[in-house]
């Protein structure tokens, strides 16, 4: 089962054999892990309050809708908010007790697939599938059959923040990644902290086979210009499958019908073109969706015919057009 404890280097940057043995058995687990995967995606914005996780979780929801086995993993260290914002709270011990009966239901499968002549060949299977498993984190499964990995399960309360420095936070980041057991997946999306920072940096790293990069903006030229950064690091990072959606784009009066630009005019379309990056499109401020986790889940699962739903339809469809090649 999963241990949570991370590994620091020795003095002057020098590791001791047992911390270079660590660090191979980690990258083979993150290779063969990343290996079921077909498609990954990451989503990033140069600020927070920008409705990135938002994003992340309805593109997330909206592929699992659409037949294809997702997975999501919530990247953001200090602001780990998608499980809370698709109706998933597990924290600590009840986490752990997710994994143990995930763990248990994998084994017992085995045993019934397997014709075990005495007790011995039986306790030596189990004991097999707990050196498989023992770094392993089990994805908490969503309603929708979404599988979720996230910071948020490792806290023993949502309220408990993490005070940690950069080598603590890259280090938890690629365990994340490296540990979570996501089996054969068609999808997996990253929902990266906002910024240039260390963690986005290490996800970017981690998963360098990454089939396209999405930014999250809004019309306000304060956010634009942050992911103007951003756009310029994963560039340099050789990754030239770049997104962009324009969030909180208008809002459309309840009472009226008239087209309000809340954050000013929106020109994400030229502000894409300007960047040489694929503009996906905008989406509007809408009451449903701020407060589809107070229901618990996001608005593609809540409300399908939502007109924020049918607009996540249609960007999936065109990141699949523009970025993924079957």
């Amino acid at each position: 089962m999963a241990e949570h404890g991370h590994g620091h280097h020795g003095h002057g940057g020098q590791m001791t054999p047992e911390q270079q043995r660590q660090m191979i058995e980690q990258e083979l687990r993150l290779a063969k892990n990343l290996g079921q995967i077909k498609h990954k995606i990451v989503v990033m914005s140069g600020k927070g309050g920008v409705g990135k996780s938002t994003v992340a979780a309805n593109i997330a929801e909206t592929l699992q809708k659409l037949g294809y086995k997702t997975g999501i993993l919530d990247a953001d260290i200090h602001g780990p908010n998608v499980p809370k914002m698709l109706g998933i709270e597990l924290y600590g011990e009840s986490f752990n007790e997710y994994q143990f009966n995930v763990f248990k239901e994998v084994t017992e499968e085995g045993l019934e697939n397997q014709n075990f002549e005495d007790d011995e060949e039986k306790l030596a299977f189990i004991e097999s599938k707990k050196e498989e498993y023992k770094h392993a984190m089990f994805p908490v499964e969503a309603p929708s059959g979404l599988k979720v990995m996230s910071m948020a399960f490792l806290l023993d309360s949502i309220d408990r923040p993490i005070i940690w420095r950069g080598p603590q936070k890259t280090g938890a980041i690629k365990q994340l990644i490296s540990d979570a057991h996501w089996g054969s997946l068609d999808y997996l999306i990253i929902d990266n902290p906002p910024g240039t920072g260390d963690e986005p940096l290490t996800v970017l790293q981690t998963i360098p086979d990454a089939d396209a990069v999405i930014m999250v903006t809004t019309p306000n030229i304060v956010s634009q210009e942050d992911v103007l950064k951003c756009v310029k690091m994963v560039e340099m990072m050789n990754i030239k499958k770049i997104g962009l959606i324009e969030n909180m784009a208008y809002y459309v009066c309840p009472h009226c019908g008239e087209k309000l630009n809340i954050f000013g005019e929106g020109n994400g379309k030229k502000f894409a073109e300007e960047m040489e990056i694929t503009y996906l499109g905008d989406l509007p401020i809408e009451e449903n969706v701020s407060d589809a986790p107070n229901k618990e889940g996001s608005i593609s699962t809540i409300n399908p015919d939502d007109v924020v739903s049918k607009r996540f339809i249609e960007i999936v469809e065109d990141i699949q057009n523009e970025f993924i090649k079957e």
